[in-house]
């Protein structure tokens, strides 16, 4: 696939050398020379921020199924149809309305910002079990000690999980997400689809396993959950849970790791934060536009769609870049490029999405950042890199996959 992308074609290449480490440098050259890109691997990219703001709004579809013949309709075909076994094309993040409308006012009838707002208790003792362990060894990584074991934590007991196999959730989990990113092999698809097929018959023998012990949690409110006399049927109820259970941590890790990540980089930063605790929300913002958790998002257009004078043509795949938007100086001012936690229109980044589709976990995500991230620097005062980061190869969900740290 990288074959087919000259290295001297100003070309969105998530491919080329050092792209993990730091794709931003690549995604300035788009938005100052070619800021909607029509690739020649079949799809558009988006990179300005008012564009992805305004096509974020626009919508439109996120249905692979109205995609026109080509690489990409071709790539989804991989990955089944709605009729096929797994929760992939299911969930509310691949419909579209009157399903979407349907599907996510189910789901936010139980996900309410007053049962987000209830687990900071629970949060903030998770956050401080794992400060005692950083604590009692004095180097350890931070993904495996906080920022992937807390969201976790914390999803599973929202919905109500019984114990499980969470190495195995964590690897199946890794390998769906690549769903949401240009697939170049076969063989990355198959392990998809596979990941897919296993984690959604783990779901199913969690269902009825909560059908017979229903508790005060998220899954038994989403098996019950009713809007205008229709509840979620079988394969919607599976789809949704399995939405809620991987991007309930998946996205939140990254928020966390990168955000601990920039404020290493930037040492009066992280002084700044330690003289200030009240910055924290506000600080929040400004990791999610500095470095965001998910870089990418879909979009597919149904009629012609103009943007910034250019005609996507019906049946298009539009990649709007968040990550590229968010460090767009024409919005954020010459200093984009850089973390300033006192930056006033931090709140204004993309990285949750915008329009129907804005993240319904949005407020968790923020009150996990915070808890942590606020914890963990007032915590340490010592807080340092103990070698450098190792990136774990996304091109979409970007953050550390190891980040060893002392304390």
């Amino acid at each position: 696939m990288t074959d087919l992308i000259e290295p001297d074609e100003l070309l969105f290449n998530p491919f080329a050398p050092g792209f993990f480490e730091n794709p931003y440098t690549q995604y300035k050259l788009l938005r100052d020379e070619d800021p909607v890109q029509n690739h020649p691997l079949g799809f558009w990219f988006v990179s300005r921020y008012e564009d992805v703001s305004a096509l974020l709004r626009a919508g439109l579809s996120v249905d692979v199924g109205n995609l026109a013949p080509g690489p990409f309709s071709q790539q989804m075909e991989y990955f089944g149809t709605e009729d096929a076994p797994g929760a992939l094309n299911r969930s509310m993040l691949d419909r579209d309305p009157p399903d979407h409308t349907r599907l996510r006012s189910l789901v936010t009838k139980v996900f309410t910002r007053r049962a987000v707002a209830a687990l900071e208790p629970q949060i903030v003792r998770l956050v401080d079990e794992a400060l005692d362990r950083m604590a009692g060894k004095g180097r350890s990584d931070l993904v495996e000690e906080l920022a992937f074991p807390l969201p976790f934590a914390v999803i599973s007991a929202m919905l109500g999980m019984p114990p499980t196999d969470h190495a195995r959730i964590r690897e199946l989990s890794g390998t769906l997400v690549r769903s949401l990113e240009i697939v170049a092999d076969e063989d990355t698809a198959r392990a998809i689809v596979a990941a897919d097929a296993e984690l959604t018959a783990i779901t199913r023998e969690v269902i009825v396993w909560k059908r017979d012990h229903p508790a005060d949690d998220l899954l038994t409110a989403l098996i019950a959950a009713e809007h205008d006399g229709q509840v979620l049927d079988g394969d919607e109820l599976v789809a949704q849970v399995v939405l809620l259970y991987v991007a309930g941590h998946e996205t939140t890790v990254n928020l966390i790791a990168n955000g601990v990540h920039a404020l290493l980089r930037h040492p009066d930063q992280l002084a700044l934060l330690r003289a200030q605790p009240d910055l924290a929300a506000n600080a929040i913002e400004e990791f999610l536009r500095y470095d965001s958790p998910v870089q990418q998002t879909r979009r597919v257009t149904t009629a012609p769609h103009t943007v910034a004078g250019k005609e996507i043509p019906a049946g298009s795949f539009v990649l709007a870049c968040l990550g590229s938007a968010n460090r767009d100086e024409r919005f954020f001012g010459p200093d984009a490029g850089e973390l300033r936690l006192e930056r006033p229109e931090a709140r204004h980044q993309v990285s949750f999405g915008a329009g129907p589709h804005h993240c319904l976990g949005a407020a968790l995500a923020r009150l996990e950042g915070q808890v942590a991230i606020g914890r963990l620097v007032q915590r340490f005062p010592e807080l340092d890199f103990d070698g450098e980061p190792a990136w774990n190869g996304r091109i979409n969900l970007r953050g550390p996959a190891k980040f060893p740290v002392r304390v």
